[in-house]
């Protein structure tokens, strides 16, 4: 360490004494490469705590023009490498294969160096911010910063996670490393400070060769960084000026407000290990492949999902996840390819397509599903969803009566407790149904006006129910039993009075009496 602290104890004792100028200022890159290499070959603990204390007091108490004035090419590779060498002072180890995760004790050490390089950076991001906005005589953001801000970043990102490799100091250290970052540059959030192709591009640049297929298991945080990163950077907000019309001679002035994706430029490199996420065995990183996949989707121009088939790789990619038996899994799976569908076609209910297509193949195989699942879990994940997906069909759902009213009749003679969600959903069903296919329903009247009975019935007897639950529940049957009026022309009423006051309740034979007077209206 003698070439190191010699250098630094000599710039130290100048700083402190400006009234001495004929002291030499040795050169910053020779110090910072220097600092580097004892970062990097020191064999001990304390060593290295040593080293990275001096880093922080070299950044601290020297003079920025020092610094960074000389912010060539140069200068910004040297800086970068200190700053690898001092992230890898608090680097993970690696798992030794692909099935295995590492225990708790490995990590031991990580949190407290963690807490000593967070200081680092964090004097460093600070003094680099105040030096630029005091308009320090450097490149400002096209140099050092951006340069810095991806390892800085990801650094930052890593030990931000509630995981075995951090604790409460550590996490508090990330936080606040991350405050100062974006001070440094002026960002709002992390979004605001994404939404540049040169800060992502670098993230992305450092994270990809650690997203492999071979190696993605290999270090616990690669995987979390990659989806908190990817998560962050959402489509922004441009306004477009606008003129009146030419050939009247009218003018006038205006502001349009258009969301512009911002992950276009970066699909070769997102969608890779997305895919790869989505289709790992294990449920926990199967959910952030597939919560990566439809970001993508939400944050990505329609054109440049379907260029090079992109759209197709991953209806398909989501489509086999309909086979599992995860809860967690199929629920984002199906919210997300309910917004794929619509890139690769029109919906249904606007189309006069009368082929079927895409989303009668999922809705297809969510019925058939629906029809025998017995867990609790996937049943009300399958209630959700088929309200979106018989919304989105709109008339089209004609083509599925038969299993939509097998499920229909199925989920509603089954009590869902507490907050019957499974059987509300279904009413909701139901309702679109008879709105969207009223004059295929007439034929289909005795079967639904039963169980709608039997659940009144059953509901409004059911002393374990809560009282708002129950009248909602009953709310939503008689709403559905007037939509079935009305598209069977009346005939419910017939039906309706041979309804014996003694077998129900004056609760739902008051019910019964608001169908009657609607009626007569």
């Amino acid at each position: 360490m003698e070439l190191s602290s010699s250098l630094l104890d000599l710039h130290l004792s100048s700083s402190s004494e400006r009234s001495c100028p004929s002291v030499p200022l040795p050169p910053i890159a020779e110090l910072l490469s220097q600092l580097q290499k004892e970062l990097i070959t020191s064999s001990s603990i304390s060593e290295t705590n040593a080293l990275i204390g001096r880093v922080e007091l070299l950044f601290r108490t020297a003079d920025p023009n020092w610094l960074f004035s000389s912010a060539k090419a140069e200068l910004q590779e040297t800086y970068q490498s200190l700053i690898s060498a001092l992230i890898g002072c608090a680097a993970l180890p690696l798992c030794q294969d692909d099935c295995n995760s590492l225990p708790a004790t490995a990590y031991q050490s990580i949190p407290s160096r963690a807490v000593l390089v967070c200081s680092a950076l964090r004097v460093l991001m600070g003094t680099l911010g105040h030096w630029e906005g005091s308009g320090g005589p450097g490149l400002g953001h096209t140099g050092l910063l951006l340069t810095v801000v991806p390892s800085v970043c990801i650094f930052a990102v890593t030990h931000l996670q509630d995981e075995l490799w951090t604790n409460a100091s550590s996490r508090a250290a990330a936080q606040s490393l991350q405050v100062e970052l974006l001070r440094a540059g002026g960002w709002r959030d992390t979004s605001h400070l994404l939404m540049g192709d040169e800060v992502l591009g670098g993230v992305l640049d450092i994270l990809q060769p650690q997203l492999t297929k071979a190696s993605w298991q290999r270090c616990e945080a690669v995987k979390l960084v990659f989806v908190w990163i990817l998560l962050q950077v959402r489509g922004f907000t441009c306004q477009w000026f606008c003129t009146g019309c030419f050939f009247t001679g009218s003018v006038s002035f205006g502001f349009v407000q258009v969301t512009r994706p911002s992950l276009s430029p970066h699909l070769p490199r997102l969608l890779p290990p997305s895919l790869i996420l989505s289709d790992h065995f294990r449920p926990e990183n199967c959910i952030l492949g597939v919560r990566c996949l439809h970001h993508i989707v939400l944050n990505t121009a329609a054109a440049d999902l379907r260029q090079f088939n992109r759209a197709e790789v991953l209806y398909h990619a989501l489509f086999k996840h309909l086979y599992t038996a995860e809860a967690a899994v199929i629920q984002l799976v199906l919210s997300c390819l309910l917004d794929l569908l619509l890139v690769l076609e029109k919906a249904p209910s606007s189309s006069t397509r009368l082929k079927p297509c895409r989303h009668d193949d999922v809705l297809h195989l969510v019925l058939t599903h629906m029809e025998v699942e017995q867990k609790v879990a996937l049943r009300r994940v399958y209630a959700s969803a088929l309200t979106r997906y018989v919304s989105r069909m709109g008339v089209a759902v004609c083509r599925h009566l038969r299993r939509v009213e097998r499920v229909v009749l199925g989920y509603l003679e089954v009590r869902d407790p507490p907050e019957e969600m499974c059987r509300l959903k279904m009413l909701e069903v139901l309702q679109q149904t008879t709105r969207a296919a009223w004059p295929r329903m007439e034929c289909r009247l005795g079967a639904l006006l039963c169980c709608l009975m039997k659940m009144l019935v059953d509901v409004s007897s059911d002393s374990e129910l809560n009282a708002s639950v129950r009248h909602k529940l009953i709310d939503e049957a008689v709403l559905c039993i007037k939509l079935l009026d009305v598209a069977s022309h009346r005939k419910i009423q017939s039906l309706l009075r041979q309804v014996e006051s003694g077998c129900c309740s004056s609760e739902v034979l008051g019910c019964l009496a608001t169908v009657s007077v609607a009626t007569e209206r």
